[in-house]
């Protein structure tokens, strides 16, 4: 893991699992809509993809149950999971979320939203109350290759006008955290979803979002002291 040794000047985050209480229904949506072709996923399986561009996933999803992913057969289950999906979610912000954004960019964060959804579905799933926090939002259909590729968090910086290394990504799954990773931006991860042995990967791990303006002053703090000790 690296060390936090200067404030950042921009926080990106995901949104599933982040921002919105949402991984749940994923697994839902993925579970039902396979199991008729005699695939079993688990939500371990559909966590730790979070982020990944849809026809990726259910292209592997598909592999691991025998059967070829053509593109009839992809649209067919995706139109399935898209359904459910509709029919289940119930659109549930974490506690706190917004008065979190408010008080970020109240110390003059900018900020970025960084998911593999594509912008119908976001501008469906967040509130306006939400949305308004953002500087720039990177969708799943704004890039040609989602996470665990670095595209998204680079075009996201590109959008700021930040390098990399002045920016912070929070993720809660292993896809996003490679992606942060191999754009060079540091990155701290969220227990939401996954236990710590899947996040190993994060320069950085917390249980809650408060936590995090917390890590960063002491963390800052930290590297001032030791510049002036050196």
């Amino acid at each position: 893991m690296r060390t936090l040794s200067r404030k950042p000047r921009a926080i990106l985050f995901d949104m599933d699992g982040v921002i919105v209480d949402s991984m749940p229904y994923h697994f839902i949506a993925w579970y039902e809509a396979l199991r008729p072709y005699g695939v079993r996923v688990s939500c371990f399986e559909v966590y730790r993809r979070e982020g990944e561009q849809w026809d990726k996933s259910l292209a592997d999803f598909l592999r691991m149950g025998g059967h070829v992913p053509t593109q009839r057969l992809m649209h067919k289950v995706f139109s399935a999971r898209q359904r459910i999906f509709r029919k289940y979610f119930k659109r549930t912000i974490f506690p706190g979320v917004e008065g979190f954004l408010s008080c970020l960019a109240g110390k003059g964060y900018a900020l970025a939203l960084v998911t593999g959804t594509p912008h119908k579905q976001v501008m469906h799933i967040l509130p306006s109350s939400i949305r308004k926090f953002f500087s720039c939002m990177v969708t799943g259909d704004m890039v040609s290759r989602g996470k665990p590729h670095p595209e998204p968090y680079l075009k996201a910086c590109r959008l700021l006008k930040l390098p990399c290394n002045e920016c912070l990504v929070v993720e809660n799954a292993p896809f996003g955290i490679e992606s942060a990773r191999r754009a060079g931006i540091y990155s701290v991860a969220l227990t939401t979803s996954l236990p710590e042995g899947y996040l190993s990967g994060a320069d950085h791990i917390v249980d809650s979002l408060e936590e995090i303006p917390v890590f960063i002053d002491r963390a800052c703090s930290a590297a001032r002291n030791k510049r002036r000790n050196a």
